[in-house]
């Protein structure tokens, strides 16, 4: 396995640590605010405020392993094109201008034509 592979599983185990973390501190603090509460209504609501917080937490971890997938797929995209041999050269577009699509694109309100001959239709 590459170091960078070992990197980015001892980075993700880190982010699975602070998670764990969070949801811990999310817990003992909601377990302190129902132990003062004096209704239902305030015990409901340290509970959805523990919620949220876990649901923060976990969307932290999932933004963070993405991030660090992304930067290995442009690491490895980048990689790749310095060793290609050979270059494969795009036509020139001038800036601005977008290349023309094949087949267009059906207008806007018409009716679908099929892509190919119905059945039972003759051919030419």
């Amino acid at each position: 396995m590459p170091m960078q592979s070992y990197k980015e599983k001892i980075s993700n185990m880190a982010s699975v640590a602070k998670e764990h973390i969070v949801i811990c501190k999310a817990k003992a603090q909601e377990k302190a605010e129902k132990a003062t509460a004096r209704s239902k209504e305030e015990k409901a609501m340290a509970k959805e405020r523990r919620k949220a917080k876990e649901a923060r937490a976990k969307m932290q971890l999932h933004a963070e392993k993405a991030e660090r997938a992304a930067r290995r797929l442009d690491a490895k995209h980048s990689h790749l094109h310095t060793a290609h041999t050979h270059h494969h050269h795009q036509p020139a577009v001038a800036i601005g201008a977008t290349a023309p699509m094949y087949p267009p694109p059906p207008a806007v309100g018409a009716a679908a034509a099929p892509a190919y001959p119905p059945a039972g239709a003759k051919s030419l």
